[in-house]
């Protein structure tokens, strides 16, 4: 059997016109014809079963013609084998999914889509995020097929994936080069037909052009603003389109009036003699396709963050046979009471019990904890952590989405889910200004025609092109550019558009401990000594010569203490306890206080560690994590900006308020789940507050992903990386509080922005409407007022050049691992 281009590399059915479904099979892309061959085929492949392809003598069977009265490729999803894999069952029955949506532009589509579906009384919940793409959508299957319900949507125009992250970045890949190859059209095409109209412009002043010429010109401005409106355009018209069979008209409809109407009315007076617009339609174009472009790289950002999770579970694990033989599986073969060998170094492939063995395991992921926890026989373990220690077997008491893990990824689609007020107050005066705009136009247009109806068509337009907009649009992503750019260069990377207004009006900050306020490295604060016959240098190089020998990261603390000339040997670890071994012919214990039956008071919140030689205790080192340089001199710039600061973290309530007592912050709450800090920043909202959240580890992300802005330390985890708003590439809090002052004043620039478009409007739309302002005139006056926004914005690019010098730029990212408490 041969595999022909040009046909499905599941069914051998003749793939569809347009982009081809494509499914990495051994490494390989293959092209797919359907949604059910997609979706088999990356079943096949993830299940360890790619070599089923090598070894068939034929193509599989149609997806679809398995299917009783299949008629399009959303009955796909009604297979057991596809829904399995994406849908989870909910207390009561419900079903609940996460869909990927395409074509996701504004709030505007969140709400259509959520309308449509409301009406389904099988639909429980239907959340979109516009910032995102993504839709959590709660129903009940035995109602209404999901197929129905994905049929519905991508009617509407948004095609909807039930895929994970990792999976959505081909679509994302296509997606944003679609976007990149209509921005260059429209910037190139917009380039051509300005120095054509800036001449056309110059010959009508001083009527000096040869008819011949202008003639030209004008032809030729004609054929290069077709493809710019025809390709450039299309998601303005489409946009448009749908907005209206959905008899909700949206900001795309006089976008596509505006230029749908200029480039008609052109080519009819291209032919006929009057004014041409070309110059305004490519403009129109080529602006607003830019913000569009930024908004959906935000969100291309926001969605793929999630899959980050992921990496957290390992993708095979060591079951255990009846006879004690361990046999390597794909993680997604495991099974409610399968037995798994976990050998040090490896992560638990699920939640479980320890039916076997004693080891250390780092839980930084969900407990925040960096310091490592000791489980035994019958205790548990969670999936995700790390064994640090010892081999140990496991029983598996959940896998898959009934993880830990995976409930703090439902903490987090839930909390990015919801949206504001202030979005929802921004859907209801997006919708009246539109509706204001098209009832104008069409009022003028009834009272010229009744006047003058030869001045109808240039009126009408003039005021759409003076409503257009372009000005509105522009004002703040071109301040917002100017001033992301200038925070980057303080060290402040924005990733949210929305984030940047937010934290010029925010008020309260909470702060995570370990790894953002300080460093998650442990170091020395003391050592005393128990017994003159040794001093502390002593000590100190010989409790780093046991420590060199142990993963533990007490070990790091002593590690700059290393003598070469001290060697240890017959090293034994002892899990959640401490290390011994013999050293220059003595045996020493280097542990908690408790192992060796010494008390374990630990004053201002350090982690005591003993040492003990000959079965005499010799030494105590208490050991502290070190704060990060200039943190206190930061979080007092901060207050002074008036925020209220907080510390909330997973770890010990001594450790905490130490350090909340250095940093001068009165409110601080230790042994903090995820959940409890999510509860806490929702408790904090409810009072009005606007708060900003700065962490750096996995179990940061669901309060970064609900806090009014989230700020992710450089040095932190990938996951709090990619859901936060904002991200400290120096890891210094001094750019914060530069980042706020930087915010605020690029909102006062907005304002100003702001301001001028709409006074702009109100005086140049009365003068339209009366007649008195040229459709030439009106886009010149657009254009004008477009360029001064830009302009405007442009100062804060050029006032963080002089601040931070010509050339600065952040101080590169560290993306090591990292814990968070």
């Amino acid at each position: 059997m041969s595999d022909a281009p040009g046909q499905c590399y599941h069914c051998g059915e003749p793939l569809p016109k347009g982009p081809a479904r494509r499914v990495a099979i051994a490494g390989v892309e293959q092209p797919m014809c359907c949604a059910g061959c997609e979706a088999v085929a990356r079943l096949i492949d993830e299940g360890g079963l790619g070599e089923f392809y090598r070894f068939r003598s034929d193509f599989a069977p149609t997806p679809a013609a398995e299917l009783a009265g299949a008629d399009d490729e959303w009955n796909a999803y009604d297979r057991d084998s596809v829904r399995d894999s994406y849908v989870r069952t909910l207390e009561g029955g419900a079903s609940e999914a996460v869909l990927l949506l395409e074509n996701i532009t504004c709030a505007a589509c969140s709400w259509l889509i959520e309308r449509v579906l409301a009406d389904d009384e099988a639909v429980i919940r239907i959340q979109v995020n516009p910032a995102t793409g993504r839709a959590i959508l709660r129903w009940h299957a035995d109602i209404t097929a999901l197929s129905t319900l994905l049929r519905r949507i991508a009617h509407l125009g948004y095609r909807p994936h039930l895929l994970s992250a990792d999976q959505a970045v081909p679509l994302f890949t296509r997606e944003r080069r679609a976007a990149l190859k209509r921005l260059i059209v429209a910037g190139l095409g917009m380039m051509q037909v300005m120095m054509y109209a800036v001449a056309l412009y110059a010959g009508a002043i001083y009527d000096d052009m040869d008819a011949d010429i202008a003639l030209f010109l004008r032809g030729v401005s004609l054929l290069v603003a077709t493809p710019v409106l025809l390709y450039s355009g299309t998601p303005f018209l489409r946009g448009a389109w749908r907005d209206l069979r959905a008899r909700r008209p949206g900001m795309d409809v006089p976008v596509s009036l505006a230029i749908g109407g200029a480039y008609i009315a052109s080519v009819y007076h291209f032919f006929t003699g009057g004014e041409i617009y070309f110059d305004s339609v490519t403009m129109f174009v080529f602006f607003l396709t830019t913000a569009r472009f930024l908004e959906m790289s935000a969100r291309h950002r926001a969605a793929i963050a999630t899959g980050d999770t992921a990496r957290a579970l390992p993708a095979t694990a060591r079951r255990i046979a009846t006879n004690g033989d361990t046999q390597t599986v794909p993680l997604a073969e495991l099974r409610t009471g399968d037995r798994v060998r976990v050998p040090a170094g490896a992560i638990v492939p699920g939640d479980g019990r320890i039916v076997a063995g004693q080891s250390t395991f780092d839980e930084s992921l969900l407990s925040g904890e960096f310091m490592p926890a000791a489980h035994g026989e019958n205790e548990a373990a969670i999936a995700g952590s790390l064994n640090l220690t010892a081999s140990v077997d496991i029983e598996i008491e959940r896998i898959g989405q009934n993880t830990l893990v995976a409930g703090i990824v439902r903490l987090l689609e839930r909390a990015q889910s919801e949206r504001p007020r202030l979005a929802l107050l921004a859907d209801r005066i997006a919708g009246v200004f539109v509706s204001a705009v098209l009832v104008l136009a069409c009022a003028t247009g009834l009272y010229w025609w009744q006047v003058a109806p030869d001045l109808t068509l240039p009126i009408v337009l003039a005021v759409l092109v003076v409503t257009c907009p372009c000005a509105l649009s522009l004002a703040t992503p071109t301040a917002f550019v100017a001033g992301t750019a200038s925070l980057a260069r303080r060290g402040l990377l924005v990733a949210r558009a929305g984030a940047l207004q937010t934290l010029a009006s925010a008020d309260h900050l909470i702060l995570d401990k370990t790894g953002t306020l300080t460093e998650a490295r442990l170091r020395i604060e003391r050592v005393d000594c128990l017994t003159p016959d040794y001093d502390a240098d002593h000590c100190r190089r010989l409790a780093a010569a046991l420590q060199a020998h142990s993963t533990h990261p007490i070990a790091q603390a002593f590690a700059p203490d290393f003598d070469d000339t001290l060697r240890a040997s017959d090293i034994r670890e002892q899990a959640g306890h401490g290390i011994e071994g013999d050293v220059a012919g003595r045996h020493l214990r280097l542990g908690q206080p408790a192992w060796l039956g010494l008390d374990e008071h630990s004053p201002e919140g350090a982690t005591p560690v003993v040492l003990e030689v000959d079965g005499q205790a010799v030494a105590r080192f208490l050991l502290q994590d070190t704060p990060r340089p200039q943190a206190e001199a930061s979080l007092a710039a901060l207050r002074e900006l008036g925020f209220t600061l907080e510390i909330a973290s997973g770890d010990s309530p001594g450790a905490v308020q130490s350090l909340a007592q250095r940093m001068g912050i009165d409110e601080w709450r230790a042994r903090m789940t995820p959940e409890d800090k999510l509860a806490r920043l929702r408790s904090l909202q409810s009072q009005g507050r606007r708060v900003v959240m700065v962490g750096d580890g996995i179990n940061d992300a669901p309060v970064l992903g609900g806090a009014d802005v989230s700020v992710a330390m450089g040095s932190g985890s990938v996951l709090a990386q990619s859901k936060a708003d904002m991200l400290l590439t120096r890891a210094q809090l001094a750019d914060l509080a530069d980042g706020v002052r930087m915010a605020r004043r690029t909102m006062r620039v907005i304002h100003q922005n702001l301001a001028w478009a709409a006074c702009y409007n109100l005086v140049a739309l009365p003068l339209a409407a009366c007649g008195l302002v040229e459709p030439w005139m009106a886009a010149l006056g657009m254009s004008a007022s477009s360029l001064l926004v830009v302009a405007n914005a442009a100062r804060l690019a050029r006032a963080s050049s002089q601040a931070a010098g010509v050339g600065a730029t952040p101080l590169p990212m560290q993306p090591t691992p990292a814990v968070s408490t």
